[in-house]
């Protein structure tokens, strides 16, 4: 703000300059008079009275003195200087309430009276003037323009400006012109409340977009923090956050995606348990008939230890066989979602991986009199992006479970084809296919729905469950479905994996 009032004093300065050149041209024109011994001198009477003509549209007070430095005329008196004057000055304007304009006046002077440079000196009006009483008139008279800021009695400001009168390059007067700054103070007070006025508003708009914000922002934030740290403390118990319908921007997703999250993990939480309890139900049942086995082979008599104990010894084999797969199987499975994160992903040909996979069971032999047959509808290519070594796994494990379940001399159909996004592989058998209440049970962990003809024990029942859980991790889809006879009666059981294309 001080640079605003400078500039302001610095416009009244030139302004009052050029009204001081004005004032002075006019009076050594018409206002002057020629001694005897040829010297030019200001006329009193022709000058107040032009004086007071020309000052009179600018209501500033404007005194006039002679090359002596003495008052000829003053636009505030109502008589000459020689004889008695009478000054007139304006009345100060009644007291006003105005508790804005009043608070800014005093902020102003409390605030100006710091600055450096406000150490001004004061403004006095003599009875009887003359030039000395001001430095600008002194210079003045010395033939150069001057100008002086002072203070009056109650702080406001007073410009003074000098300028000298000539006649012929002779100086004959001065013209001094004193202003105070009720104009300035009336301009700078309209821009200090234009100022607050503008500050209040955007106090205002700040206030109001703070308070929106919390209720838009910080609240739903707030709200997502204390609901994840309930998840935090009891993740088992909380099964949603607050989920803020409705909300298009990205509260809305984040809200969105910690459920998601939430409900990931709760799915897991509820997966661990689960798991937890067929495991400990799986390992109970071989343990149990390993303890029967060895309580039993403890009390045989020694005339029958030869036979009951071969028998004996039999089972206990088997069951820790069973332990041992059942074991490899389950730790497996626990593994699984780990390394399928860690594994690295890359492209790969469907194509020429199933083909191999159905020479190796077709030469292997390990499979009695039962055939196996590749086909492919499309020349191809079937590529695909992921981990090939467990694509592998899902393959060989299907192309497993349907040679078990064929009859001899049965047949296995592995096909690949595309359909647009997606590359299908259908594994089918001749078997007894699947109880049509089984379809989706059969890939729980640990369900068995083993042929007659196989040992117990053989499987642990997580093949199928490990299969759909690869299938799922590459954006997949694995389901099993039966094939029927037209009329009606199932002729095998039929495999189908999609993956999508690269």
């Amino acid at each position: 703000m001080p640079r605003y009032e400078n500039s302001l004093i610095a416009n009244q300065v030139q302004d009052l300059r050029t009204l001081g050149e004005v004032f002075s041209m006019a009076l050594a024109e018409g206002a002057y008079e020629t001694r005897t011994n040829g010297s030019t001198e200001l006329r009193p009477e022709s000058a107040s009275t032009m004086l007071n003509l020309l000052v009179g549209p600018t209501k500033d007070r404007t005194r006039l003195f002679d090359a002596s430095g003495y008052l000829v005329a003053d636009s505030h008196s109502l008589s000459g200087p020689l004889g008695t004057s009478v000054i007139v000055s304006k009345m100060p304007p009644p007291d006003t309430v105005d508790l804005f304009g009043d608070i800014i006046k005093w902020l102003n002077k409390t605030f100006l009276n710091w600055l450096p440079g406000r150490d001004l000196p004061l403004y006095k009006e003599h009875p009887y003037q003359r030039a000395s009483d001001y430095t600008e008139v002194e210079r003045a008279l010395e033939g150069e323009s001057g100008y002086k800021i002072r203070r009056n009695e109650v702080g406001r400001l007073v410009i003074g400006v000098a300028t000298p009168v000539k006649r012929f390059q002779q100086v004959i007067g001065a013209v001094y012109i004193a202003r105070d700054s009720t104009s300035i103070d009336q301009t700078v007070r309209d821009f200090q409340l234009y100022i607050l006025a503008i500050f209040l508003v955007a106090l205002s708009v700040t206030v109001l977009l703070s308070f929106y914000l919390s209720s838009t922002i910080v609240s739903p934030l707030r709200d997502l923090a204390l609901a994840a740290d309930r998840v935090r403390v009891a993740p088992g118990q909380v099964r949603s956050l607050p989920k803020f319908q409705g909300r298009n921007d990205e509260i809305g997703d984040l809200a969105e995606d910690l459920n998601a999250m939430t409900d990931a993990l709760s799915q897991r939480l509820d997966a661990i348990e689960s798991f937890a309890a067929d495991v400990s139900h799986e390992l109970k049942n071989p343990l149990t008939s390993l303890r029967s086995a060895v309580e039993t082979a403890a009390r045989l008599e020694d005339t029958e230890q030869t036979e009951q104990h071969k028998k004996l010894m039999e089972i206990i084999t088997d069951d820790v066989k069973r332990l041992d797969r059942l074991i490899t199987d389950i730790s497996d499975a626990s593994r699984l979602d780990a390394e399928l994160l860690r594994d690295e992903s890359e492209k790969f040909d469907l194509g020429p991986l199933l083909s191999a996979l159905v020479d190796v069971h077709s030469t292997s032999g390990g499979y009695g009199e039962r055939r196996i047959e590749c086909k492919k509808n499309g020349s191809g290519p079937f590529t695909i992006t992921g981990n090939e070594g467990r694509i592998v796994q899902v393959l060989q494990n299907l192309i497993t479970n349907s040679f078990s379940f064929s009859p001899p001399g049965g047949q296995v159909t592995v096909e690949i084809r595309r359909d647009r996004d997606w590359i299908i592989i259908s594994v089918e058998d001749e078997g007894p296919g699947v109880p049509e209440g089984s379809l989706e049970k059969i890939f729980d962990r640990f369900y068995s729905e083993r042929p007659e003809t196989e040992q117990f024990g053989t499987h642990s029942g997580l093949g199928l469950s490990i299969s759909r859980q690869i299938i799922k991790a590459h954006q997949g889809l694995l389901n099993a479905e039966n094939l029927k006879n037209p009329d009606g009666s199932i002729k095998g059981a039929r495999f189908v994996v999609r993956l999508p294309a690269s």
